[in-house]
Protein backbone atom coordinates (compact mmCIF):
# COMPACT_ATOMS: atom_id res chain seq x y z
CA UNK A 1 0.00 0.00 0.00
CA UNK A 2 1.64 3.51 -1.28
CA UNK A 3 0.66 5.73 1.68
CA UNK A 4 1.33 9.73 0.81
CA UNK A 5 1.10 12.29 3.63
CA UNK A 6 1.40 15.91 2.88
CA UNK A 7 2.51 18.40 5.47
CA UNK A 8 3.17 21.82 5.39
CA UNK A 9 5.66 24.14 7.73
CA UNK A 10 4.48 26.37 9.80
CA UNK A 11 4.75 28.89 12.76
CA UNK A 12 5.00 27.26 16.03
CA UNK A 13 1.76 28.42 17.70
CA UNK A 14 3.86 30.28 20.57
CA UNK A 15 5.63 31.88 18.16
CA UNK A 16 4.99 36.24 18.01
CA UNK A 17 3.75 37.22 14.98
CA UNK A 18 5.16 40.62 13.81
CA UNK A 19 3.95 42.04 10.05
CA UNK A 20 6.28 42.76 7.51
CA UNK A 21 6.06 46.24 6.17
CA UNK A 22 3.81 46.15 3.21
CA UNK A 23 1.09 44.05 5.97
CA UNK A 24 0.60 41.47 3.05
CA UNK A 25 3.13 38.74 5.06
CA UNK A 26 4.93 38.31 8.18
CA UNK A 27 8.56 38.76 9.35
CA UNK A 28 10.00 35.28 9.23
CA UNK A 29 13.62 35.95 10.65
CA UNK A 30 12.95 35.02 14.04
CA UNK A 31 10.51 32.72 13.52
CA UNK A 32 10.33 28.88 15.41
CA UNK A 33 9.14 26.26 12.23
CA UNK A 34 7.26 23.12 13.16
CA UNK A 35 5.46 20.73 11.22
CA UNK A 36 1.72 21.81 10.74
CA UNK A 37 -0.07 20.03 14.07
CA UNK A 38 -2.95 18.53 12.10
CA UNK A 39 -0.62 17.31 9.70
CA UNK A 40 1.14 15.63 12.10
CA UNK A 41 -2.15 13.62 12.77
CA UNK A 42 -1.87 12.63 9.34
CA UNK A 43 1.75 11.27 9.83
CA UNK A 44 0.41 9.51 12.86
CA UNK A 45 -2.62 7.61 11.13
CA UNK A 46 0.03 6.93 7.81
CA UNK A 47 2.40 5.08 10.13
CA UNK A 48 -0.33 2.75 11.57
CA UNK A 49 -2.04 2.26 8.47
CA UNK A 50 1.51 0.75 7.10
CA UNK A 51 2.66 -0.97 10.47
CA UNK A 52 -0.70 -3.38 10.17
CA UNK A 53 -0.86 -3.45 6.69
CA UNK A 54 2.62 -2.63 5.33
CA UNK A 55 3.40 -0.42 2.61
CA UNK A 56 5.49 2.96 1.95
CA UNK A 57 4.81 6.11 3.46
CA UNK A 58 5.96 9.02 1.44
CA UNK A 59 6.03 12.74 3.24
CA UNK A 60 5.54 15.62 0.15
CA UNK A 61 5.91 19.10 0.85
CA UNK A 62 6.98 22.51 -0.48
CA UNK A 63 8.92 25.64 0.28
CA UNK A 64 12.59 26.60 0.97
CA UNK A 65 15.21 24.50 2.08
CA UNK A 66 14.20 25.10 5.76
CA UNK A 67 11.20 22.58 5.03
CA UNK A 68 13.85 19.82 4.78
CA UNK A 69 14.31 19.97 8.72
CA UNK A 70 9.98 19.13 8.74
CA UNK A 71 10.63 16.18 6.48
CA UNK A 72 13.66 14.68 8.22
CA UNK A 73 11.28 14.82 11.20
CA UNK A 74 8.11 13.04 9.67
CA UNK A 75 11.24 10.64 8.51
CA UNK A 76 12.54 9.82 12.04
CA UNK A 77 8.81 9.36 13.11
CA UNK A 78 9.08 6.40 10.60
CA UNK A 79 8.30 7.68 6.98
CA UNK A 80 10.15 5.69 4.54
CA UNK A 81 10.71 8.89 2.46
CA UNK A 82 10.25 12.52 1.20
CA UNK A 83 9.82 15.01 -1.66
CA UNK A 84 10.12 18.97 -1.38
CA UNK A 85 9.09 21.01 -4.09
CA UNK A 86 11.38 23.84 -3.65
CA UNK A 87 11.28 26.18 -6.98
CA UNK A 88 11.17 30.09 -6.41
CA UNK A 89 8.18 30.77 -8.92
CA UNK A 90 6.37 29.06 -6.09
CA UNK A 91 6.60 32.22 -3.79
CA UNK A 92 4.15 34.40 -4.32
CA UNK A 93 1.76 31.52 -6.22
CA UNK A 94 -1.87 31.08 -4.68
CA UNK A 95 -2.79 27.94 -2.77
CA UNK A 96 -4.64 26.89 -5.44
CA UNK A 97 -1.37 26.51 -7.54
CA UNK A 98 0.59 25.52 -4.57
CA UNK A 99 -1.75 22.39 -4.84
CA UNK A 100 -1.52 21.81 -8.02
CA UNK A 101 2.32 21.22 -7.50
CA UNK A 102 1.57 18.70 -4.80
CA UNK A 103 -1.02 16.83 -6.62
CA UNK A 104 1.82 16.44 -9.72
CA UNK A 105 4.25 15.48 -7.30
CA UNK A 106 1.56 12.73 -5.41
CA UNK A 107 0.95 11.35 -8.49
CA UNK A 108 4.42 10.56 -9.45
CA UNK A 109 4.59 7.93 -6.04
CA UNK A 110 1.49 6.12 -7.53
CA UNK A 111 -0.41 6.25 -3.90
CA UNK A 112 -3.72 4.43 -2.90
CA UNK A 113 -4.29 6.56 -0.09
CA UNK A 114 -3.49 10.11 0.51
CA UNK A 115 -3.11 11.64 4.32
CA UNK A 116 -3.29 15.30 5.29
CA UNK A 117 -4.20 17.74 8.05
CA UNK A 118 -7.77 19.09 7.54
CA UNK A 119 -6.70 22.66 8.26
CA UNK A 120 -2.77 24.87 9.03
CA UNK A 121 -2.29 26.88 12.21
CA UNK A 122 -0.66 29.87 9.98
CA UNK A 123 -3.91 30.75 7.14
CA UNK A 124 -6.02 28.53 8.45
CA UNK A 125 -8.07 27.97 5.17
CA UNK A 126 -9.26 24.43 5.35
CA UNK A 127 -9.32 23.93 1.78
CA UNK A 128 -6.46 21.96 0.74
CA UNK A 129 -7.65 18.73 1.19
CA UNK A 130 -10.86 19.29 -0.38
CA UNK A 131 -9.01 20.68 -3.95
CA UNK A 132 -6.60 17.55 -4.08
CA UNK A 133 -9.23 15.44 -3.63
CA UNK A 134 -11.00 17.39 -6.11
CA UNK A 135 -8.38 17.64 -8.38
CA UNK A 136 -7.26 13.89 -8.42
CA UNK A 137 -11.17 12.82 -8.89
CA UNK A 138 -10.93 10.92 -5.64
CA UNK A 139 -13.52 10.28 -2.53
CA UNK A 140 -12.64 13.05 -0.14
CA UNK A 141 -12.76 11.94 3.46
CA UNK A 142 -13.06 14.60 5.62
CA UNK A 143 -12.14 14.71 9.47
CA UNK A 144 -11.54 11.32 10.61
CA UNK A 145 -11.56 9.93 13.59
CA UNK A 146 -10.65 6.24 13.33
CA UNK A 147 -10.03 4.25 9.68
CA UNK A 148 -9.99 0.47 8.36
CA UNK A 149 -8.51 -0.86 5.16
CA UNK A 150 -8.71 -4.17 3.95
CA UNK A 151 -5.90 -2.72 1.23
CA UNK A 152 -9.19 -2.57 -1.27
CA UNK A 153 -11.19 -0.16 0.48
CA UNK A 154 -11.29 2.16 3.34
CA UNK A 155 -13.95 2.40 6.17
CA UNK A 156 -13.60 5.82 8.38
CA UNK A 157 -15.64 7.23 11.17
CA UNK A 158 -16.05 10.92 11.65
CA UNK A 159 -17.92 13.62 14.13
CA UNK A 160 -20.99 15.09 13.52
CA UNK A 161 -23.57 16.79 15.49
CA UNK A 162 -24.19 14.53 18.73
CA UNK A 163 -22.59 11.32 16.94
CA UNK A 164 -20.49 10.27 14.33
CA UNK A 165 -20.76 8.67 11.26
CA UNK A 166 -18.89 5.61 9.16
CA UNK A 167 -18.09 6.10 5.41
CA UNK A 168 -16.60 3.75 3.10
CA UNK A 169 -14.93 4.19 -0.13
CA UNK A 170 -12.93 1.94 -2.64
CA UNK A 171 -9.60 3.01 -2.78
CA UNK A 172 -8.20 5.41 -4.02
CA UNK A 173 -9.07 7.70 -1.25
CA UNK A 174 -7.96 11.13 0.53
CA UNK A 175 -8.27 11.26 4.23
CA UNK A 176 -8.23 14.62 6.45
CA UNK A 177 -7.33 14.63 9.87
CA UNK A 178 -8.41 17.58 12.46
CA UNK A 179 -8.84 18.05 15.84
CA UNK A 180 -8.23 14.57 17.17
CA UNK A 181 -5.09 14.80 19.11
CA UNK A 182 -6.19 12.00 21.78
CA UNK A 183 -7.31 9.40 19.06
CA UNK A 184 -4.29 10.33 16.58
CA UNK A 185 -1.21 11.23 19.27
CA UNK A 186 1.46 11.85 17.18
CA UNK A 187 4.90 9.89 18.24
CA UNK A 188 7.81 11.05 19.26
CA UNK A 189 10.94 10.52 16.52
CA UNK A 190 13.37 8.16 18.49
CA UNK A 191 17.19 8.62 18.52
CA UNK A 192 17.46 5.61 16.22
CA UNK A 193 14.92 7.00 14.36
CA UNK A 194 16.76 10.54 13.81
CA UNK A 195 20.06 8.55 12.94
CA UNK A 196 18.13 6.51 10.29
CA UNK A 197 16.04 9.95 8.76
CA UNK A 198 19.39 11.12 7.73
CA UNK A 199 20.13 8.05 5.22
CA UNK A 200 16.32 7.81 4.32
CA UNK A 201 16.10 9.58 0.32
CA UNK A 202 14.66 13.31 0.51
CA UNK A 203 14.11 14.39 -3.30
CA UNK A 204 13.96 17.80 -4.52
CA UNK A 205 11.98 18.79 -7.39
CA UNK A 206 11.49 21.92 -9.40
CA UNK A 207 8.14 22.79 -11.23
CA UNK A 208 9.46 21.51 -14.29
CA UNK A 209 10.82 18.47 -13.17
CA UNK A 210 6.87 17.72 -12.18
CA UNK A 211 5.94 18.72 -15.96
CA UNK A 212 4.84 21.89 -15.12
CA UNK A 213 5.08 25.03 -16.42
CA UNK A 214 6.77 27.44 -14.24
CA UNK A 215 4.62 30.42 -16.18
CA UNK A 216 1.58 29.20 -14.79
CA UNK A 217 2.88 30.21 -11.18
CA UNK A 218 3.91 34.15 -11.58
CA UNK A 219 1.96 36.14 -9.57
CA UNK A 220 -0.02 37.66 -12.04
CA UNK A 221 -1.88 34.14 -12.51
CA UNK A 222 -3.14 34.35 -8.93
CA UNK A 223 -6.58 33.65 -8.47
CA UNK A 224 -6.57 34.78 -4.72
CA UNK A 225 -4.30 37.37 -3.53
CA UNK A 226 -3.43 38.59 0.47
CA UNK A 227 -4.49 42.30 0.19
CA UNK A 228 -3.35 43.35 4.06
CA UNK A 229 -3.01 41.74 6.68
CA UNK A 230 -3.66 42.94 9.89
CA UNK A 231 -3.31 42.10 13.99
CA UNK A 232 -5.95 41.24 16.00
CA UNK A 233 -6.76 44.36 18.65
CA UNK A 234 -4.61 44.24 22.23
CA UNK A 235 -6.66 42.91 25.03
CA UNK A 236 -7.71 45.23 27.67
CA UNK A 237 -6.10 44.48 31.42
CA UNK A 238 -7.97 42.12 33.45
CA UNK A 239 -9.58 43.15 36.62
CA UNK A 240 -9.08 41.45 39.99
CA UNK A 241 -11.84 42.31 42.73
CA UNK A 242 -9.61 42.76 46.35
CA UNK A 243 -9.25 45.43 48.45
CA UNK A 244 -9.78 43.43 51.33
CA UNK A 245 -13.58 42.21 50.80
CA UNK A 246 -15.11 39.25 52.09
CA UNK A 247 -16.49 36.81 49.68
CA UNK A 248 -20.14 38.22 49.34
CA UNK A 249 -18.46 41.63 48.83
CA UNK A 250 -16.29 40.14 46.00
CA UNK A 251 -19.67 38.99 44.30
CA UNK A 252 -21.64 41.79 45.04
CA UNK A 253 -18.53 44.09 43.25
CA UNK A 254 -18.56 41.72 40.37
CA UNK A 255 -21.94 41.98 39.48
CA UNK A 256 -21.77 45.47 39.81
CA UNK A 257 -18.47 45.66 37.10
CA UNK A 258 -20.39 43.47 34.81
CA UNK A 259 -23.20 45.71 35.47
CA UNK A 260 -22.33 49.02 35.00
CA UNK A 261 -18.73 48.56 32.67
CA UNK A 262 -18.70 44.95 31.30
CA UNK A 263 -22.53 46.06 30.35
CA UNK A 264 -22.95 41.85 29.82
CA UNK A 265 -26.36 41.81 32.74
Amino acid sequence: MNIVVIIKQTPDTETVIRLAPDNKRIVTSDIKWIINPYDEFAIEAALRLKEKHGGTVTVISFGAQRVVEALRTALAMGADDAVLIDDPQMRDADFLRVTRALVAAAKEKNPDIIFIGSRTVDYDQGQRGAILAEMLGWPHFALAISMESDGKDITIERPIEGGKVTLKAPLPVLVTFGGSHAVWNPRYASLPGIMKAKKKPLAVKKLTDLGLDPADFSPDKARIRITSLELPPQRKAGKIIDGGLDTSGKARELVKLLREEARVI
